[in-house]
Parts: structure tokens; C-alpha cells; sequence
């Protein structure tokens, strides 16, 4: 099989050849991380090399700094053959990113490559040539679209379930944020490689874009607080009130109880941990129903959080601006 993909940039090719050899490296510019497993070698690039990314293995076969990178594919990967990425001048000082393919598919990949892995890596390499002409030239004419199929496969088998965990020792902003503990819970998803580290980060795409039900729960649950005289929380229930480096609180007080929620990003995990101080009986009421409902609230929208800031390339992870307020 053969498969070819390029992109004209209007930028010189030394530029962009330069980015070239960036590549797989901690500053890598190309590869869509952490929309996609890392590309990763065993030492600089070099030929000689060897890695590559997931369970897609091969070693650097050719090498021409700020020019052309050819890699040869490992048996064990079920494929015989080779891509090569590579930077082309043409007039105007413009150049071509091209990207061919040339290899045979082995037993059961026979099957795969054009039931999935196909689709996958064309979604892959126009996500890279994306990268390319955002480094060099600051935008991206025609952004490239996932399609339907590859949506449903990542969703399918890219992104674990967040599972139920005990609250972090490393979570310190929350264990004296309150007087008295009389709800708590922490769910946790994994770090992806390549995903962002910063807790207002994650504290914004978990709190301030819920799934459209837990929305739509939220809307309802303050229409009918207010027949046992509970005031409807505002979206500054969920304003920053406590950061550091890997932490952030957020919450509010209010009369039947105070709730403090944090966001802790550590090296291989986000972790969402709640906790309640319940203040009379309108706040037991309000909690015994709560409390059955709240972790599947929570984690479809640690689960949403942890889709939107994986899947969205580069070009197009707007993020909304942090809600804050000091303490």
C-alpha cells in the first residue's frame, strides 16, 4: 500500500525543516500530543534510533537534518515497509511537508489497517501538517477534521473511565478547607502523555463546559431548591478561591451547607475531590439526594474535561477564561 499526504506552507523550507528535527523531542512542535501517543526514541534523532508511538514500532533508517527523516517499520508491528517525512523547497520561498507511506500489512493487520488503522493515521498526519503550518506561519488555513469513525474508535478505546479513589495526601488545599467533613469522594482520570499540567486548566474545562444533561440537572436542581427555601447557586459557586502549582479550590458557603471542591494535576493523574459540611436539616434533605447522584455527575464531567483538553490539536483548544478570586 502507499499513502501520501502534503501540505504547501508559506514558509521557507530551512524554517520548517528546522522543526523537522525536532522531532519526538520534549519541545517536539509537529507531533499532535496529547491528541495522539507521543512519538518517542530511544536517543536523539539519529539513525539508528528506535521507538516509535503506541504499539506502532519502527527505527530511524535515513536521516538528513532539516531535510528528511526515513523510518523502517519493526516486524513485530505487522507491517513490512516504510514512511518518511520530509521537507521540500519550492519558488516564492514556500515549501512542501510530505509524508509517504510504502509498506505491506502482515496477518491480522491485514484485517485492521483498512478497518481502522487506516483511518487513524491519515487523522494523525493531517493533525501533524496542521502543527507544521501553525509553527511556521502562526495559523491554519484549513484546519483538518476528525471524522465520525475516528471519534467513535478513540472514544471507544482511547480514554479510561474515571474511577473512584481516596482523596490524595498531595490534595493539602483541601483537607483543612473546611471545619468539619460530612460528604466527601475523589475520582480520578489518567494523565495522557503530552496533556496539559496546569489545574486552572482542568478546573475550567471540568466546571464551566458540563455535559449538556448535568447542565440541564443543574438548571432544574435550582428551580426546585427554592420551595425548601435553599438559595440556586450562581456559576460563581465555582470560582477559584485557592491555587498553587498543582492544586486548585474551588466552592462556595452557603446556608444549609459549604462545599469546597479541588482539582490536583500530579505527574500521572487528575484527581476531583469534594467534600461537604452540612449545616442543619435543609442541608441533610439536600444532600441525602444529592449524594446518589453526585459521582455520576461528576465523573461525566471529569470524564468530558479530560476528552475536550485531549482530542482538540492545537489550533483549536480555545480555552475560556478562568473565573478567580482570592481568598
Amino acid at each position: 500500500m502507499r499513502n501520501v499526504h502534503a501540505r504547501t506552507i508559506n514558509a521557507p523550507a530551512e524554517e520548517v525543516g528546522a522543526l523537522l528535527d525536532r522531532l519526538a523531542s520534549d519541545d517536539d512542535p509537529l507531533w499532535p500530543s496529547p491528541a495522539w501517543v507521543p512519538m518517542r526514541f530511544d536517543r536523539p534523532l539519529q539513525v539508528g534510533a528506535d521507538g516509535g508511538h503506541g504499539e506502532v514500532r519502527y527505527w530511524v533508517s535515513a536521516y538528513e537534518p532539516g531535510r528528511r527523516i526515513e523510518f523502517t517499520f519493526h516486524p513485530e508491528t505487522g507491517i513490512t515497509g516504510r514512511h518518511e517525512l520530509s521537507v521540500e523547497p519550492i519558488a516564492d520561498g514556500r515549501c512542501v511537508v510530505r509524508h509517504v507511506l510504502e509498506a505491506r500489512p502482515r496477518g491480522v493487520m491485514r484485517v485492521l489497517v483498512p478497518l481502522v488503522v487506516r483511518w487513524l493515521h491519515d487523522a494523525v498526519l493531517e493533525d501533524l501538517l496542521d502543527n507544521a503550518e501553525l509553527a511556521a506561519t502562526g495559523r491554519v488555513a484549513q484546519p483538518a477534521r476528525w471524522s465520525p469513525w475516528v471519534r467513535l474508535w478513540r472514544r471507544l478505546t482511547e480514554f479510561p473511565k474515571p474511577r473512584a479513589v481516596p482523596i490524595p495526601d498531595q490534595s493539602l488545599l483541601i483537607r483543612d478547607a473546611l471545619d468539619r467533613v460530612d460528604y466527601a469522594d475523589a475520582f480520578e482520570v489518567t494523565l495522557q502523555p503530552g496533556a496539559t499540567t496546569d489545574p486552572q486548566v482542568w478546573a475550567d474545562a471540568i466546571f464551566r463546559s458540563p455535559p449538556r444533561w448535568v447542565g440541564a440537572l443543574l438548571l432544574l436542581r435550582n428551580r426546585l431548591v427554592r420551595l425548601v427555601g435553599i438559595r440556586p447557586e450562581s456559576n460563581r459557586a465555582f470560582d477559584t478561591i485557592e491555587r498553587d502549582t498543582h492544586e486548585v479550590l474551588l466552592g462556595t458557603n452557603a446556608g444549609h451547607l459549604d462545599f469546597r471542591a479541588s482539582v490536583l494535576v500530579q505527574t500521572d493523574a487528575v484527581t476531583l475531590t469534594t467534600i461537604v459540611q452540612i449545616h442543619n436539616r435543609r442541608g441533610r434533605l439536600y444532600m441525602a439526594i444529592v449524594s446518589r447522584l453526585h459521582p455520576r455527575v461528576v465523573k461525566s464531567m471529569l470524564y468530558r474535561a479530560m476528552r475536550h483538553l485531549n482530542e482538540q490539536p492545537r489550533h483549536d483548544a480555545a480555552r475560556p477564561e478562568p473565573a478567580r478570586r482570592s481568598r
